[in-house]
């Protein structure tokens, strides 16, 4: 099939190119040019910027293709825009949204696709409703052949999972942890969390490109695993071979004192359990079923990062504020203990 990729080269993406590519497709990139270097060689790219409109159209002008996966639409004018630029050119259009859209509180942990969409912590995911909205009104009014697809937490090999990091990525809290310095986790750390590989979540995507059962539909694509997060955070400690010095802090207080928005990442998201039925995604692709366990996964990211300089990006801003956040949760708690 003839294969496009809006964007292409991100975490989850990445993974999407590289196995489409090994399967034999004809994949093409619509991007600006970034981490093409590490693209397999018959991979083409078209370089322009979707945002602009005018250009994205003239670059795509020669073209039509089996599908689309949009992967960088955020909010619904980009929505708008990619309907304008494919409508009659693809089979079908695949957008990424976010498990993250999921009814916040849940009323029940297990999700289905069913679940109510509704997140007032969340911006991100309140657009990303918007988008599924806009989407799914073009399908039943104009015949718009668009697949819509779910992830959660979805990691590769240059990035840890986490429930609490800055604006520069994870590595700053492995460095703590590598430094035996306390690091932050949210909660008590026993609320159940689900995290799946690119490479299984790639499979299932793939599964669903010309997949007659998919189009009209939405599907998460997630690992059956359910961790805590102390064991997330464990099994990171245990791949460094250090102690784990984890202080435990409620995420409301972790959301009102931070300039990071721990509001919908924590309250709209990582702080509620979570346990995903996978039965649809099972149903379209059958026989899949992720293959890397939470501990795998994250022990390969983990020895990948420390081999990789360049993945080591240090966030010192960050850094200061989990030493003052800890240092002022902790003197709270002296001084009522001493009170």
């Amino acid at each position: 099939m003839k294969i496009l990729l809006i964007g292409g080269t991100g975490t989850i993406s990445m993974a999407i190119t590289r196995l489409l590519a090994q399967q034999g497709h004809e994949v093409f990139l619509l991007n600006r040019g970034s981490r093409t270097a590490e693209l397999p060689p018959e991979v083409q790219v078209i370089r322009c910027d979707i945002g602009n409109e005018p250009e994205a159209a003239k670059a795509l002008e020669p073209y039509s293709f089996d599908a689309v996966g949009e992967f960088i639409g955020f909010v619904p004018d980009q929505v708008r825009r990619d309907i304008r630029l494919f409508r009659g050119k693809t089979g079908q259009y695949l957008y990424i949204s976010s498990a993250s859209a999921y009814q916040k509180p849940l009323s029940d942990c297990r999700i289905t696709e069913s679940t109510p969409l509704a997140n007032p912590y969340w911006q991100y995911s309140r657009d990303k409703i918007a988008c599924e909205e806009l989407l799914m009104q073009e399908y039943r009014e104009n015949g718009f052949p668009v697949t819509i697809i779910r992830p959660s937490h979805t990691y590769d090999e240059r990035s840890v999972p986490l429930g609490v990091h800055g604006d520069k990525g994870s590595f700053q809290v492995v460095k703590r942890i590598m430094e035996g310095k306390p690091v932050i986790i949210h909660g008590d750390g026993t609320s159940l969390w689900t995290i799946t590989h690119n490479s299984d979540f790639a499979a299932a995507y793939t599964g669903l490109i010309g997949n007659i059962h998919a189009i009209g539909q939405a599907f998460h694509i997630t690992s059956d695993e359910s961790v805590t997060w102390n064991q997330i955070y464990q099994i990171i400690a245990d791949t460094l071979g250090v102690p784990l010095h984890a202080v435990h802090i409620p995420s409301e207080f972790l959301a009102a004192v931070s300039h990071y928005d721990l509001e919908g990442s924590l309250i709209g998201d990582k702080a509620n359990t979570v346990i995903f039925d996978n039965s649809k995604i099972k149903r379209a692709v059958p026989g899949f079923t992720a293959k890397i366990r939470a501990d795998q996964g994250i022990r390969a990211a983990v020895l990948n990062i420390l081999a990789h300089p360049e993945l080591q990006t240090e966030d010192p801003e960050f850094d200061q504020w989990c030493d003052r956040v800890i240092a002022a949760f902790e003197h709270a708690k002296e001084a009522l203990i001493h009170e």
